[in-house]
């Protein structure tokens, strides 16, 4: 992200250089898939399925080449691995790859879907899913919002809340 990434809030730019394997501590409030065929699609991906709120536990294993996440909700678990290839961010989510482009804009981190693969194969243009990825920063707090839509099945996914960032992850 270059000189974008130094424009970032303090809690996310400290969370970004976290390196190894940490576990962070949060609160998350989970919203349901709005559908049978979208709680379908969010089992297959393994989010949230259920309308909750609680503790959560990050786990987070950032190795030089790939990131593992590791979302305990308070009611599931979603493991995901990122991975930059370029300027973009290649996220894997069960049967799903996400390509994302990085963007600071007013003071979020955003994270725009550019590319998306089901299964391996790619999802053309009308399919294409919407989705919300962004991260803030306050209070020596990473707040985060994700929401996922796809076209004639609707939010798949939806969470936000936010992470306790340790004062040893301070530059």
């Amino acid at each position: 992200m270059g000189e974008d990434f130094e424009r970032l809030p303090a809690a996310v730019r400290r969370f970004h250089r976290l390196a190894g394997t940490r576990q962070l501590q949060g609160w998350v409030e989970t919203d349901a898939p709005v559908s049978i065929l979208a709680k379908l699609v969010a089992l297959c991906l393994g989010s949230p399925l259920e309308a909750r709120s609680g503790p959560m536990r990050f786990e987070l294993d950032a190795q030089p080449a790939s990131e593992t996440w590791t979302r305990h909700f308070p009611a599931q678990r979603m493991t995901s691995r990122l991975a930059l290839e370029g300027r973009q961010v290649v996220e894997r989510l069960g049967p799903a790859r996400m390509t994302f482009e990085l963007r600071e804009s007013g003071g979020r981190l955003e994270m725009r879907l550019r590319r998306f693969h089901f299964l391996g194969v790619p999802c053309p243009a009308w399919l294409m899913p919407r989705v919300v990825a962004e991260e803030t920063g306050g209070d020596e707090r990473l707040h985060f919002k994700v929401q996922a839509a796809l076209p004639l099945v609707g939010v798949v996914a939806a969470y936000r809340g936010h992470l306790e960032i340790p004062d040893e992850a301070r530059p």
